[in-house]
């Protein structure tokens, strides 16, 4: 039997606070006190986690206590609340999480060392971007990415590829609703943001400058699986005074083919058809600073040194 609210106030508190629909019975409110949770809240007291998830504070104590039970909820020594372990297993069994981030790892890896940039993994989730790997440079300019993190996709490298490629009806929900902006450059304007999709299509990769912090600049391109799908998006965030877009995105499309292609090897699939390219850029610059010609690729150097105190950002970190 469906489980309906206890009170008429918990119900307008689930309206006022956006609460999405059919959260009215156990398993929504379940899914609420976890829903309260996110990467700007990632410890919460009891009251905040009843005012964020629009439950009342009855409810709350209850639901909280049976989540800290089965391990969904962790509580510190000051009393507050944050996603336990026992979420993270489950989270290891999703096909687009473990067997992507298992393909994509060394390949980020390397890529982090060669840049000495921020790295990022991504894959949509609604109208949000979800990291399912993170690599921070703590010795050049660190970034607070983390594994587990969402964001809005216009405000992100990964996101505006991710929105760039998907399907028609999704890119016009994305613009209906309101753009938040985190910096003075963060694109807030629907046109403009419309204008930077058709320009990211075009291109096959986004460039941005200060969408989230203002000193970075992020490039991103789409990941492939098999088949010739959209599965993910990369990029690296490096700071905006020493970046080389033009170089980053050739290491960027080249590192989106070798994650294509361990996919297939891993799955045992052949691939369908040829992995994507992003298009040529004019000009640029090599890792040794050799002229790049458009659609040329930058191969790894033999002799290019680690990045000094690379960090692999876990998501208990």
């Amino acid at each position: 039997m469906t489980e309906v609210l206890e009170a008429p106030a918990e119900a307008t508190a689930l309206a006022e606070h956006g609460a999405p629909a059919g959260r009215t019975n156990a398993a929504g409110r379940l899914l609420a006190v976890l829903d309260a949770f996110g990467p700007r809240s990632r410890a919460l007291s009891l009251s905040e986690i009843s005012r964020r998830s629009g439950l009342s504070l009855s409810t709350t104590h209850r639901l909280v206590h049976e989540l800290l039970s089965w391990g969904a909820l962790e509580r510190d020594a000051n009393g507050r609340y944050s996603i336990g372990v026992r979420l993270l297993e489950l989270a290891a069994l999703a096909p687009r999480g473990l067997d992507l981030r298992e393909a994509a790892f060394p390949i980020l890896d390397d890529l982090h060392h060669r840049t000495r940039g921020n790295v990022h993994l991504g894959v949509r989730n609604g109208l949000e971007v979800v990291y399912v790997e993170a690599i921070r440079a703590c010795a050049t300019h660190p970034t607070n990415g983390r594994i587990g993190d969402r964001w809005p996709m216009h405000a992100t490298g990964t996101g505006l590829v991710l929105l760039a490629f998907a399907d028609r009806e999704l890119q016009e929900e994305a613009l209906r609703r309101p753009l938040e902006q985190f910096t003075p450059l963060t694109i807030t304007d629907p046109a403009e943001l419309r204008r930077k999709l058709a320009q990211v299509r075009q291109s096959g990769y986004a460039v941005a400058v200060g969408q989230i912090t203002l000193p970075d600049l992020v490039v991103a391109v789409p990941v492939y699986d098999p088949f010739g799908d959209l599965a993910a998006a990369i990029s690296v965030v490096v700071e905006a005074a020493r970046a080389k877009p033009q170089v980053l995105v050739s290491m960027l499309a080249d590192a989106s083919g070798e994650i294509t292609r361990r996919l297939a090897a891993q799955s045992g699939q052949r691939l369908v058809r040829a992995v994507p390219r992003v298009r040529g850029f004019a000009g640029g610059h090599g890792p040794s600073g050799s002229p790049v010609s458009p659609g040329t690729t930058v191969a790894p150097r033999a002799d290019t040194a680690p990045a000094p105190s690379a960090v692999r950002v876990s998501a208990s970190a």
